[in-house]
């Protein structure tokens, strides 16, 4: 795996990570009960996107550690999800 490869893998999954943490703990501002004049009521009332944004990178990490790991180990290539067969046959090596 190449170094810009690990960096989009990063980036892909760090964003799939923050859209899933973003709504955690999410509490507007009709919960709250005070609604800011010309905003929704279903606008944000105490956003910390940073605090969200040190977390995703902490849990990004460690499942980025576990797909780099996977992906490197060989466990599973590209001839083993190949099910349509446009590879053709593997060749004396790969059939070790």
């Amino acid at each position: 795996m190449t170094i810009t490869a690990a960096l989009i893998l990063f980036a892909v999954t760090w964003f799939m990570v923050f859209f899933i943490v973003l709504p955690i703990r999410f509490n507007s501002q009709q919960d709250a009960g005070v609604v800011v004049p010309g905003t929704p009521k279903s606008a944000p009332s105490d956003y910390r996107v940073g605090r969200k944004a040190w977390i995703t990178t902490g849990v990004t990490f460690v499942i980025w550690v576990g797909l780099v790991a996977f992906i490197t180990s060989g466990v599973l290539t590209v001839r083993d999800i190949d099910f349509m067969g446009r590879m053709g046959p593997p060749s004396a090596v790969e059939a070790e």
